[in-house]
């Protein structure tokens, strides 16, 4: 461990503020925060990278992303322990999203070998037109280098070798990291394993780099940087928000794609309710749980009729609550955030209805279960606000118009779920027209947490589920954000600048 950073292929330990880890089990390890100086290294290595890998084919960079996967997979056992260590979180799932992590590199490395993903077009010269028409060749392009900040409730899988340095390294871009505080052990192993790849494929010591730090001050140098084009963000809305502010405030704005704050409603209709609501309920309080509540897809909002179906659910959600053994949540920070989130709720004079309790200090955490009456939350905004914990908020609603204007007053989501039997259908299509507008995916009869990576995924949704709704974090489509449309013109083959696909014009 060298408490430091990964600069331009070497590790230094850095000057800047001492900072300690702070493991659920173990004991704490010294690191530096990354400063100006750190930051502007690492910026100018990767934009003297850029030129020569952004020309790299696209096999190169495909055997760059499966050497990562191979690498990580190779060194499994050491960044499983040390990942459980830091956040607490089970060995069964750190396993899993290893296995994710290395999937999602496999799968981008495969994807660009199918040249369609780089959306080319041609359009012949026509030189006898009236006006002539050129020959127009369009393709899309990295854009240069990119800042990365990792999440902390996904210590893997949304971190240093996540998603977005994934499908930044799949469109030709240098990745620099800014790792999350909560592990930093386990980032700077999973960096070795990157550089230890980097190194063997021969890719200059700018296409990667990691910066630790616990301050505010090195994520507000790096989104600032003249040399960084493009930030990748899962985190919370306050934080991604400043930095998104700080993206669009620079002389020359930058696109920010922030993953930010969801409740991920689930509707309960009538007919569901009547035959299905315990075991919806018993589903829902394992989605709500999984993770300790620390999925940026948790259903943490339930919606339903008023009345025998809203009571039976009540009672069934509570009794699988009661099941659940308190968990350990990621850092005492998450901790202190929930619990505060759940003080807040609980003093609402809207809510009507508790079950369990969260616990006084430490971070173990029981699940909890509030209630509300939708006239109560459509009269204060501020219980649509996530909780990031394990806990869940029922909703009832006298009829199906109050659902719809429930549906209406929601902010933007990752996800929003109905679940619903055949005669409910009609009134699940008025609902989906509303959250269609409100959320990336809409589920039928299932449920929010487990996030396929496929091509036909969206992770994303209207603000603040995220601040670019045209774009998804998951799923091969994320690598797109990292591109940008170049036109070439009249181009020959002998000066078009692109190796990885040139056109067939002499």
């Amino acid at each position: 461990m060298v408490g430091g950073h990964l600069i331009a292929g070497d590790w230094i330990a850095g000057e800047g503020d001492v900072f300690l880890s702070e493991p659920a089990t173990g004991g704490a390890r010294r690191f530096t925060s990354a400063t100006k100086v750190e930051v502007e290294a690492a910026a100018n290595a990767a934009e003297e990278a850029f030129a020569e890998y952004s020309a790299a084919t696209a096999l190169q960079r495909s055997r760059f992303l499966d050497r990562i996967a191979a690498e990580i997979t190779a060194q499994a056992d050491g960044i499983i322990g040390t990942a459980c260590a830091e956040t607490g979180l089970p060995e069964a799932r750190i396993r899993a999203e290893l296995d994710r992590t290395t999937g999602q590199l496999r799968l981008f490395a495969q994807h660009i070998l199918q040249r369609g993903w780089l959306d080319e077009r041609h359009d012949p010269a026509l030189p006898t037109r009236v006006p002539p028409r050129p020959d127009l060749r369009l393709i899309q392009r990295p854009v240069g280098p990119v800042a990365v900040f990792s999440a902390s409730n996904f210590p893997l899988a949304f971190s240093v070798a996540g998603g977005d340095t994934a499908s930044a390294l799949a469109a030709g871009c240098p990745v620099i990291v800014k790792a999350h505080q909560a592990h930093p052990a386990t980032s700077e192993l999973v960096a070795q394993a990157i550089d230890a790849s980097r190194r063997a494929e021969g890719l200059p010591g700018g296409v990667f780099a990691m910066l630790q730090s616990a301050t505010r001050v090195t994520g507000s140098a790096l989104v600032t940087h003249p040399l960084i084009t493009a930030v990748g963000f899962t985190g919370s809305t306050a934080g991604g928000r400043a930095l998104f502010d700080l993206c669009a405030a620079r002389p020359v704005p930058i696109p920010f794609y922030g993953e930010l704050g969801s409740v991920n409603p689930l509707f309960v209709l009538r007919g569901a309710g009547l035959r299905r609501g315990a075991d919806i309920a018993r589903g829902w309080a394992t989605s709500l749980t999984q993770g300790a509540g620390q999925f940026c897809t948790k259903p943490g909002l339930a919606i339903l009729p008023e009345g025998e179906i809203a009571e039976r659910f009540v009672q069934s959600a509570a009794a699988a609550l009661a099941d659940v053994p308190t968990q350990c949540m990621l850092s005492n920070a998450i901790a202190q955030g929930f619990r505060a989130s759940i003080s807040k709720l609980e003093e609402k004079p809207g809510v009507i209805e508790k079950h369990g309790s969260v616990v006084a200090d430490g971070r173990d955490m029981g699940p909890i279960l509030l209630r509300t009456r939708a006239e109560d939350f459509l009269a204060d905004p501020e219980m649509a606000e996530e909780a990031f914990g394990p806990g869940g908020l029922v909703i009832t609603v006298s009829d199906p118009q109050e659902a719809s204007a429930l549906a209406r007053s929601l902010p933007g989501q990752l996800t929003a779920t109905v679940h619903g039997d055949p005669e409910d259908q009609p009134e699940a299509r008025t609902l989906f027209g509303i959250l269609e507008r409100k959320a990336g995916r809409l589920i039928w009869n299932g449920f929010p947490t487990g996030v396929e990576v496929a091509d036909a995924m969206v992770h994303g949704g209207p603000y603040p589920a995220s601040t670019n709704f045209g774009h998804t974090s998951v799923g091969t489509m994320a690598i797109r954000r990292w591109l940008r449309p170049v036109c070439y013109q009249d181009m020959p083959s002998t000066v078009f600048p692109v190796r990885s696909a040139c056109p067939s014009r002499s």
